[in-house]
């Protein structure tokens, strides 16, 4: 198998760019190449290491994190797709050979989600770990979403998945892709032995996180589920905000970005099974959470 890495940047770290890229190429006893993706660059905009098996591609717009992922899988030339951000990096060079395995092991295994470490040794944080029963990020399982800058997966996955939903820009588009990846028949797993290593941050430090986190939440229901569990879907999101965000300045953004999730086309609908939903259910995650 061939190893595709597609590094997303915005040219703004040159330096843990740098980092990033070493960690792929120096992968061990697997053939890497890496799609590097300048989403908002100029066009002279270069790579900050030579290297024959690194392609770049300058976006002068910033498409956002789907389309620039979406415009790197589309260049790529290898079996399976590797999701690295700018600021993320491997800490083994034995990476590439566990996914080789792992993806030769097992025909219906789409997607693996890596575990994220902070480098300054700190706490993981739960959002990194894409399950409910998160406390414990050294346990491996199978899951129903994936974190989008740390995972690997079949490219014939991300193909039968749709690829990722452009219009969303950031926030949810993983579990689009992974909803429909199920519904394809694939398997999806957190494997806690795959790391990536990136400074932890708060996903609230973007200043349009709580509208594009409900307005992209109501996307994924209209585009993915049933309407009787897309529904209950939203309900329970709606009741998980109000009691865990409280505060006015995060409420009137997330409700405004709820509200336009429905006035706004959310995009093609393809509706999961109930086969799939099933098969959610017994992975621990049923959706409608």
């Amino acid at each position: 198998m061939t190893l595709s890495f597609v590094v997303l940047t915005m040219g703004n770290r040159p330096v843990e760019l740098d980092r990033s890229l070493r960690s792929a190429l120096d992968q061990e006893g697997v053939e890497v190449e890496i799609v590097l993706v300048g989403n908002g660059v100029p066009g002279d905009w270069a790579a900050p290491i030579a290297d024959d098996r690194i392609r770049t591609f300058p976006l002068p717009e910033n498409l956002g994190v789907p389309a620039g992922r979406n415009y790197g899988v589309r260049e790529a030339k290898g079996d399976i797709i590797v999701f690295l951000d700018d600021d993320g990096y491997y800490p083994s060079l034995d990476l590439g050979l566990r996914l080789e395995r792992m993806f030769a092991e097992d025909p219906k295994l789409g997607i693996v989600s890596f575990q994220v470490k902070d480098p300054e040794g700190g706490p993981g944080q739960r959002r990194h770990v894409p399950r409910l029963r998160a406390g414990d990020p050294e346990r491996s399982s199978e899951v129903t979403t994936f974190l989008g800058g740390a995972s690997a997966m079949r490219k014939s996955a991300f193909e039968a998945g749709g690829g990722l939903p452009e219009n969303f820009f950031f926030a949810h588009e993983e579990t689009d892709l992974a909803w429909q990846a199920i519904n394809a028949g694939y398997r999806i797993v957190y494997d806690a032995e795959s790391v990536m290593c990136h400074p932890a941050t708060l996903a609230t430090r973007h200043a349009s996180f709580y509208r594009y986190n409900a307005r992209n939440r109501v996307w994924l229901a209209r585009r993915n589920l049933p309407w009787p569990i897309g529904m209950t879907y939203l309900g329970v999101w709606v009741g998980m905000t109000v009691v865990r965000e409280r505060k006015p300045a995060a409420l009137k953004p997330w409700f405004k970005g709820f509200a336009e999730g429905w006035k706004t086309d959310a995009g093609p609908r393809r509706p999961i099974s109930w086969g799939a939903a099933w098969r959610m259910t017994r992975a621990g995650r049923p959706p409608i959470i």
